[in-house]
């Protein structure tokens, strides 16, 4: 495995790690065109994934993807053989199975709470999944896997994440209804009308009364010197 490589996926696992909060043994879902490749590039999945995720893992797949490789017949035979090594995740398509792309994206629903990692050669699949937000992608270019980069879409979630920007106006206004059933609103307004009113006394008004008092200071000492003028002239 490359040095730029390894880097390169330790950088992207610390990306979904600090913002979607993933962590080991990393869940990741598997399709049969994945299954194909690795069989094909003669990559051991199991073996290698855990070392390039940096991390423990656990692979998986659904019925429905085992049952899409089963009705593809022999030239898929080695690719259902290896994904029946998974563990097999439960997928509402019980009774009515669907193909497996379209299950994998039930999986990753809801904003991925399992954090599954989805694995797939399947163009119209990465896709989809590109447009949901904290869904790392893996895939295989000739005897490589490869982590995807964050879509555009995980970068503008974080984005508003750190910008406090994904609180519906619904939500927002029902905290401001909360805040005044409570009183908190009044409190709040009280705190800050007191701010207005604390402080020290009107300096100008200070500098007024200094100049009564000197007024009224040299007004005796006028009167003195009349008295002392009267009496000398007696």
């Amino acid at each position: 495995m490359g040095v730029t490589r390894q880097k390169h996926a330790k950088k992207i696992m610390g990306f979904y790690k600090h913002n979607f909060q993933f962590r080991e043994p990393f869940q990741v879902l598997l399709d049969g065109t994945f299954c194909q490749a690795a069989l094909r590039n003669k990559i051991q999945i199991r073996e290698q994934l855990p070392g390039y995720l940096c991390g423990a893992a656990q692979l998986c797949t659904t019925r429905c993807v085992i049952k899409e490789l089963e009705s593809l017949g022999k030239a898929l035979y080695g690719a259902k053989l290896i994904a029946q090594r998974f563990q097999v995740r439960n997928c509402s398509h019980q009774k009515d199975p669907v193909s497996g792309s379209t299950c994998l994206l039930s999986m990753i629903e809801d904003g991925n709470p399992h954090h599954f990692f989805i694995a797939t050669q399947d163009q119209d699949l990465s896709n989809k999944v590109k447009k949901k937000p904290g869904v790392p992608l893996l895939f295989i270019i000739q005897n490589t896997m490869v982590l995807d980069k964050p879509s555009p879409k995980s970068l503008a979630f974080v984005q508003k994440l750190q910008t406090n920007q994904l609180v519906p106006e619904y939500q927002k206004q029902s905290i401001v209804e909360l805040k005044e059933k409570e009183g908190l609103a009044k409190q709040e307004g009280e705190k800050r009308r007191k701010r207005k009113r604390a402080g020290g006394p009107n300096p100008l008004s200070c500098l007024k009364k200094k100049k009564k008092k000197t007024q009224e200071g040299q007004e005796p000492s006028a009167e003195k010197k009349k008295r002392r003028k009267r009496k000398r002239n007696r």
